[in-house]
């Protein structure tokens, strides 16, 4: 095993087509790692197969064909184990509404086999910022409550992996700045984390590895920073001291486009050219310069360039 939390090689799930239609690949032949200690993205459009995978970890779906080995446990062959090093936060709300959070963290503890003397439920309440909350209906929590819970539910028997499928969809920007300390802190402790989300700034900010699924297919595995380097294109806007004739393009310009009478954006490959040229030749054509902002490529820029996207 190494340094490697979970290891997914050849990963094959195939569905069966209704009546006559042909069956479908959620996945086809996926392998990467997830090494230990990291903030790990997982990411995709919709229908990717990302789902698919993560519950094929959580034993929730058979897996066609290849192999997922979890701290290095086998699935198939020492499921038991594996379960035991994974916790899953899933996208649904999922526990008793009518039980408390203290109550919901003692069952989940049970049924994990967590001696109640061992049991970590207030710990783990404050680690989520819901002591104060330990008596009350998970009902009447509200939905950033609710998703610590769930956090909180999938440690309690205190497994080294935790995965966050979609954890703060749907939940406001304050709660989602919460929920990325937690995970923050999870991983400061040690936790692997491997989080799917659909914000690519929380990915960019959070994980320090990202692997993106594309139609069951692994189309890339990078480093984050090696990720965002993979967009070479650059954008510089431009306020001059008169009105525009028009755009000023050249060869080595991507595009330009008139803003409005004294605006120009002008976009480029950076390998090819840079800002001080491209400003240089806004000169050439008789325009004074009054102002001047650039905007570097993003994740955002590369997911849409890999996976095509809108």
């Amino acid at each position: 095993m190494a340094d490697t939390a979970i290891e997914i090689r050849d990963l094959r799930k195939e569905y069966a087509g209704a009546g006559d239609a042909p069956p479908k690949l959620a996945l086809k032949g996926v392998s990467f790692d997830v090494p230990q200690g990291q903030v790990f993205g997982l990411l995709g459009p919709n229908g990717a197969g990302k789902s698919t995978l993560i519950n094929i970890m959580a034993g929730l779906v058979n897996k066609s064909g290849g192999t997922v080995k979890i701290w290095g446990h086998d699935i198939d062959t020492d499921h038991r184990n594996a379960k035991l090093n994974i916790g899953i936060v899933p996208q649904e709300i999922v526990f008793d509404p009518f039980f408390t959070p203290f109550e919901v963290l003692e069952n989940q503890g049970g049924m994990y086999g967590v001696a109640k003397a061992l049991r970590r439920s207030e710990e783990l309440l404050r680690a989520v910022r819901l002591e104060d909350k330990r008596n009350a209906y998970a009902r009447t929590l509200s939905g950033g409550m609710k998703r610590r819970l769930l956090i909180a539910k999938a440690m309690v028997h205190s497994p080294p992996i935790l995965v966050l499928d979609e954890p703060t969809a749907g939940v406001d920007v304050e709660l989602r700045r919460q929920l990325w300390e937690l995970v923050g802190e999870l991983n400061a402790q040690g936790v692997t984390v491997v989080l799917t989300t659909h914000y690519l700034e929380e990915a960019e900010e959070l994980c320090e590895r990202i692997a993106i699924i594309n139609h069951g297919e692994l189309i890339a595995n990078k480093t984050t920073r090696e990720l965002v380097d993979m967009a070479r294109e650059k954008i510089v806007r431009v306020s001059v001291d008169k009105d525009l004739g028009g755009p000023v393009m050249e060869a080595n310009f991507i595009k330009a486009e008139v803003l409005d009478e004294r605006t120009l954006e002008i976009t480029y490959n950076r390998d090819r050219t840079s800002a001080g040229d491209v400003l240089g030749i806004v000169q050439s054509h008789g325009y004074g310069i009054e102002d001047v902002t650039t905007r570097e490529a993003d994740l955002e820029d590369v997911f849409v360039q890999l996976t095509g996207a809108g």
